[in-house]
């Protein structure tokens, strides 16, 4: 799940960085790529791992 989240934040990083948007000075491009090499890296340690769709 957090992978599919991280790849997400590259997705749009890579959008705004084609468009050249701006959301302000906290969400940049650099700020997206961080968040999604977070959480890739939570997801490469394990945590929620444990999680699971309840259908």
């Amino acid at each position: 799940m957090l992978a599919l989240v991280a790849a997400l934040l590259f997705v749009l990083a890579l959008i705004f960085q084609i468009a050249g948007v701006a959301v302000g000075s906290v969400v940049t491009v650099t700020t997206l790529v961080l968040a999604g090499l977070a959480l890739v890296a939570l997801h490469l340690v394990g945590v929620g791992a444990g999680w699971t769709l309840k259908r």
